[in-house]
């Protein structure tokens, strides 16, 4: 991460230290950055992604069964 440094000049306001400072915050790109890697998602591992397609295999394969038994219904939606 990159460190904003603001000087307070001698005669310098508050209101024009804070509105250096969130200039000189903006100009660096911090809270992009931020802002990018608080929203961003992590790779799943090979064996994550194969336990997850071996689980939907399964409820797949438990929903064909119920199914042919006549214990779930299946709905169709109309026009298609």
């Amino acid at each position: 991460m990159i460190n904003v440094n603001i000087q307070k000049n001698p005669t310098e306001s508050a209101a024009s230290i804070l509105r250096r400072f969130t200039k000189k915050v903006q100009e660096s790109g911090v809270l992009n950055r931020v802002r990018s890697i608080k929203y961003a998602e992590r790779n799943l591992s090979y064996y994550k992604k194969k336990k997850g397609a071996l689980e939907k295999l399964k409820r797949q394969l438990e929903r064909e069964n119920l199914i042919k038994l006549g214990k779930l219904t299946v709905v169709t939606r109309k026009g298609r």
